[in-house]
């Protein structure tokens, strides 16, 4: 399977991943709208919203909780967008939640390393 995620998934393709367990990975997004946009995948291969259970559904949800909170304790984000694409408009066919912050303010993006290591200070 070629598939860009999976790849992260076994660590052939690096990421700036703030949130890992036994069933997803989150990562901050290479190309990114906003400061701190982050994906949100399952560790399974799983194509879509018509694929995908209701158990890592409602985990996938749990763990946007967190990193919602995590993006508004760091990067103290104004709002946040969650978008799901299925069929056409799916670039990735990997199911993945965006997690696209929002700003009062207008935004310089920052490199993503600098997002990263600002998400990961203690």
């Amino acid at each position: 399977m070629d598939c860009i995620f999976c790849k992260i998934i076994n660590n052939e393709i690096p990421s700036y991943t703030i949130y890992e367990d036994e069933t997803v990975r989150a990562f901050l997004d290479v190309h990114p709208d906003s400061n701190g946009h982050t994906l949100i995948i399952p560790k399974k291969h799983i194509k879509d919203i018509n694929d995908i259970d209701n158990e890592t559904l409602m985990h996938i949800f749990e763990v946007a909780r967190y990193i919602k909170s995590l993006l508004e304790t760091k990067l103290h984000i104004d709002g946040l967008t969650f978008v799901q694409n299925n069929g056409e408009v799916q670039e990735v066919k990997h199911f993945h939640l965006h997690l696209k912050p929002f700003y009062h303010e207008e935004q310089v993006l920052f490199p993503v390393e600098d997002i990263y290591n600002k998400l990961k200070e203690s």
